[in-house]
């Protein structure tokens, strides 16, 4: 075992299968709407990020339609994780959202949930209300996104938020008892040399963090990056070259931090780059992460040449 894989951590804790089920809860973004920028993150594309969230349908329905879809798939489901995945879903009134979580929250099937959004929306009264299901639901979970530790690369991509407002925001979620945090970054981000990359690295080490996502940039459609990627200015990493960054990156991260995602993809009809992005090529791309750390281990302490 060369990292700590999220879905063996949910076995081990739970004696069995838990399945995450993706909610689009019908929210959007600062960035998006004009609160703080217009036009959302160049690289973003909910449709293509969120490809199981099925957005015309009430929270009840996506949990009850989900659950019976993995109960015939899976015949071994334990329980279930709900997941809020699109856009910033701490981004509306306290009362809001505890509608929303509490229609999650309300299925015994249900050990918890995962709540991704920006850390410059998380005021105190919803992480107050975000810690209030840690005493009946054992598994709780914000997941914050990152993608870079650098302001300038964050002003590139139109985050529209620093990296100050990432520090403070899990600092203050790990004030409260049972908050799990996951931090979300992106790698080969346009003028990103590996350097930066390994900046971004040693600033999520040096924090309160529980877990981690990593994706490799790609580009989708109906995107700002896809213009971008169009006209020349963006360099696609291959598949090669990501799994040694990857490798890199962990390998400053502590060893109990708990890896949701080490790759990413988009649907064939949205991808645009890298090819290797794609659903079909993920156990390749995990491969290639595995023969990487099977190097390092016989070359000990061995980091990419740049």
């Amino acid at each position: 075992m060369y990292y700590r894989k999220f879905n063996d951590y949910l076995k081990e804790k739970y004696g069995g299968r838990i399945q995450k089920i993706a909610i689009d809860a019908g929210f959007t973004c600062p960035n998006r709407d004009g609160s703080k920028a217009a036009g959302g993150c160049t690289f973003c594309n909910n449709e293509s990020f969120s490809p199981y969230a099925m957005t015309k349908q009430s929270v009840k329905e996506q949990i009850e339609k989900s659950m019976e879809f993995y109960r015939n798939r899976f015949k071994n489901v334990k329980g279930f994780l709900a997941y809020f995945q699109a856009f910033t879903n701490t981004y509306a009134p306290v009362e809001k959202l505890k509608e929303v979580y509490d229609q999650a929250m309300s299925y015994p099937e249900i050990i918890g949930m995962s709540i991704g959004t920006r850390p410059d929306c998380v005021p105190e009264e919803v992480l107050d209300l975000i810690a209030s299901y840690t005493v009946e639901k054992p598994e709780i979970w914000v997941e914050y996104g990152l993608q870079s530790a650098h302001f300038r690369t964050l002003r590139k991509i139109n985050r529209a938020h620093g990296v100050a407002d990432f520090v403070d925001a899990v600092l203050r979620t790990k004030k409260r008892s049972g908050i799990k945090v996951c931090a979300h970054v992106i790698l080969g981000l346009p003028d990103e040399d590996y350097e930066d990359m390994m900046e971004t690295a040693k600033l999520i080490a040096a924090l309160p963090i529980d877990g981690i996502k990593i994706h490799p940039l790609h580009i989708v459609k109906h995107t700002a990056m896809e213009k971008q990627y169009y006209k020349g200015e963006i360099r696609e990493l291959d598949m090669k070259e990501y799994a040694k960054l990857a490798v890199d990156f962990l390998s400053y991260l502590p060893k109990d931090i708990i890896v949701h995602r080490i790759t990413g993809e988009a649907t064939e009809d949205e991808l645009i780059a890298p090819y290797w992005c794609s659903p079909k090529y993920k156990m390749e791309v995990l491969r290639a992460i595995e023969e990487e750390f099977k190097l390092r281990n016989a070359n000990k302490n061995l980091k990419m040449v740049v």
